[in-house]
């Protein structure tokens, strides 16, 4: 099955985004190849199941089906109906996720589909040709326009995916960031107040189950390797031994590539349960002090290592 798929970093926040791509029939406003667009069946546009049929710059007739529709986390997904291209089994998704460390948003368009023999390979024209330039599309329409979010905006429709989320941009390429990050045992060499970091039983850093020990200024913790997986480029780990005032203390972080400038995209979550008032001092002293802490000093470590 092949892939196609293109990311970028949009100037704007992401209900503002949201509110330009949501529109299921809105694609001749900022994807240049398409030179209109209509709903079949009188259907609205945000329909689970609505067909757009459109055209293209050279005439050619496309129709694609609303797989999936998602408000709260920012996404759609679609199929072909008529083709654009000789391929089969096609699925897309677009995706939206806010840079929490500055007023920006992380974008993704993918598809995936089957080649079929002798019609020739489709992944990079449909990267660059449709997703890419729409992409690029879309960013000179915010920088020449300067939308305001929609009156009445609100992240997340409600609570967001974590109790803390962190998001930032790494100005380094997706593997070396994952190379430094995804050393369980290895933080205590980019993060100046975690020290004396290592696994318990001489366990290897990518064994689930491996517990690494440390001090995190002058507290002790352990915390236990639960999940890695490297096609996302990700890892989840639970706190076994803290001296903080919570329970079932759960987190991790994941990366993308942000294909247009050869950087990357970060996500960090942590869910815990605590009093109220301990939330009040716990939820920004995570965010601040461990996850955009760790994200900062990995940009400043991969950085220096380039210079």
């Amino acid at each position: 099955m092949a892939r196609a798929y293109a990311s970028t970093i949009l100037p704007a926040p992401v209900e503002t985004v949201w509110s330009l791509i949501r529109d299921f029939n809105g694609l001749p406003s900022w994807v240049p190849a398409v030179a209109d667009s209509t709903i079949e069946d009188g259907l609205d546009a945000d329909v689970v199941g609505c067909v757009r049929a459109f055209h293209l710059r050279d005439g050619t007739l496309v129709r694609e089906r609303l797989i999936s529709l998602d408000d709260h986390r920012y996404s759609f997904s679609y199929n072909f109906e008529t083709p654009a291209f000789p391929v089969d089994n096609y699925l897309a998704r677009v995706a939206l996720i806010p840079v929490t460390n500055g007023d920006a948003t992380f974008a993704e368009w993918e598809a995936t589909f089957d080649e079929r023999p002798g019609e020739g390979q489709y992944a990079e024209i449909i990267a660059t040709n449709v997703f890419k330039a729409g992409w690029d599309s879309l960013a000179a329409r915010i920088a020449a326009e300067s939308p305001a979010p929609p009156a009445g905006a609100v992240r997340w429709q409600g609570l967001p995916p974590h109790k803390v989320f962190c998001s930032s941009v790494i100005d380094a390429p997706v593997e070396a960031a994952w190379a430094m990050i995804r050393d369980f045992a290895g933080m205590a060499g980019w993060h100046d107040e975690i020290s004396r970091m290592h696994m318990l039983g001489g366990a290897r850093p990518d064994k689930i189950s491996g517990v690494r020990d440390f001090l995190f200024g002058e507290g002790h913790l352990n915390e236990e390797l639960i999940q890695l997986c490297d096609r996302t480029r990700s890892y989840t780990y639970r706190i076994t031994k803290s001296p903080m005032p919570w329970l079932h203390y759960v987190s991790g972080p994941r990366l993308w590539p942000v294909t247009d400038t050869n950087r990357t995209f970060g996500t960090w979550f942590g869910d815990w349960t605590a009093s109220p008032t301990d939330d009040l001092v716990l939820i920004p002293q995570v965010h601040d002090g461990v996850y955009q802490k760790a994200f900062d000093t990995v940009a400043a470590r991969l950085s220096a290592r380039s210079t």
